[in-house]
């Protein structure tokens, strides 16, 4: 999917239009090997997989949010302790096939120390934990790793206390800024469970053009269910833009610039299916060459949340293995045979003139085995269901991913 556009040089409403101070706020970026540079590919290509197949098993006709990245850290974490083809599987589902473990760890660790420290008006946390049942013992080598390079610190439970999960929910809670308050119930909290291993990410950016809330009015939005009224927010300005026979594209950046938002607009006739059924790391690539362009944008302000078992997706993207009691390989975890019980992601997405908020927590229960140029200036109004993206600019990796559908 290759977007073209030309560009333009005029900004009638900038005055009307909050802008952030970015001084003193230099832009910084995170330098990649080629190794990591192809994770970061490959990830990305599991990125739009796993939405893909999210919306295809549990339906499309509901705004969705995912943290891909985040599942890639608890499925990162807990790869340390498999072997075989488990692991195999895992690499490549990840994307990661061609890459050692170190190699996963080694990229993970990069993005959770550098990935805070690239916009000061950007606030990105990134964090790991593993509870264990103190009926069994982790293997001191993954601890030694899982400390390492995801800075996860061990909690040795007693699962029957009474205390465990209210902890855990604390947890995804604290590291989330509150945005996560619940990621399991009581029904998914397993007394008998060896381990839950969970990672967090927690994002929030102002918009480095805010929207001025003076102009956000109640308009139609054409949800694929009905029309709806809802609050569209406005604003004229100078943005980076592209389009193609499926889309229009448009990048709305955070702060000094090093996070932005990508939103994809399916053209009349249409879906986001279609659109994402062109998207991968080559495609998505490819589509950041945008050009700068006087937009005219309108935007509903929205919040979604998603609460996702990931264990058939997962199944379906190629690692059945992890799951199956009888065949899967973790023998570098604990003392005992384990197998991957539960998966799930709860995630949440606050988007407002100021800027976006949002969270993830994944966790993962472990379990005993027996183009065309477009004019000058150009509307972009989102009064219809679409797809957007939040991604680090430097290396292009995909924090969230998700679509609204105006419910």
């Amino acid at each position: 999917m290759i977007m073209t556009a030309t560009t333009a040089c005029s900004n009638d409403d900038a005055a009307d239009e909050k802008v952030v101070d970015n001084s003193n706020n230099t832009l910084k970026t995170i330098t990649l090997t080629r190794s990591e540079e192809q994770l970061v590919t490959g990830n990305n290509d599991f990125a739009f997989n796993v939405f893909r197949k999210t919306l295809e098993l549990l339906g499309s006709d509901k705004s969705q949010v995912l943290s891909p990245l985040s599942i890639t850290y608890a499925l990162g974490m807990i790869n340390n302790g498999a072997a075989g083809e488990t692991r195999q599987q895992i690499n490549s589902t990840l994307g990661f096939a061609e890459t050692g473990a170190d190699s996963i760890n080694m990229f993970c660790h990069k993005m959770l120390t550098e990935a805070p420290t690239l916009d000061k008006l950007t606030k990105v946390l990134i964090a790991n934990t593993i509870f264990m049942n103190s009926k069994y013992e982790i293997n001191p080598t993954f601890q030694q790793t899982a400390n390492k390079w995801y800075d996860a610190n061990l909690q040795t439970r007693d699962f029957n206390d009474g205390q465990t999960l209210d902890d855990i929910n604390r947890w995804a809670s604290d590291h989330t800024e509150h945005m996560v308050q619940r990621v399991m119930s009581e029904q998914e909290f397993k007394k008998s469970a060896v381990s839950y291993l969970l990672n967090a990410i927690y994002f929030k950016g102002m918009w480095a053009e805010k929207f001025n809330k003076n102009n956000t009015r109640k308009e139609t939005f054409h949800a694929y269910s009905g029309d709806k009224q809802l609050p569209m927010m406005h604003l004229t300005n100078d943005f980076r833009y592209a389009e193609n026979d499926d889309c229009q594209m448009l990048k709305l950046y955070y702060g000094n610039k090093a996070y932005a938002m990508t939103v994809m607009l399916p053209r009349e006739g249409k879906t986001i299916s279609d659109v994402l059924a062109t998207l991968n790391s080559k495609s998505w690539q490819q589509s950041q060459w945008m050009r700068t362009l006087e937009v005219d944008v309108k935007m509903p302000r929205f919040e979604s949340n998603s609460d996702v078992k990931l264990i058939d997706i997962m199944s379906a993207l190629g690692m059945p293995n992890a799951f199956d009691k009888e065949i899967a390989e973790f023998p570098d975890f604990c003392n005992k045979p384990v197998y991957i019980e539960m998966m799930k992601q709860v995630a949440r997405i606050k988007l407002d003139e100021e800027g976006t908020e949002a969270a993830a927590v994944t966790v993962i229960g472990m379990m005993e085995t027996t183009a065309v140029a477009p004019p000058r200036r150009v509307e972009f109004h989102a009064t219809r269901p679409f797809l957007y993206v939040i991604s680090e600019e430097s290396t292009g990796t995909i924090f969230f991913i998700g679509q609204y559908m105006g419910d």
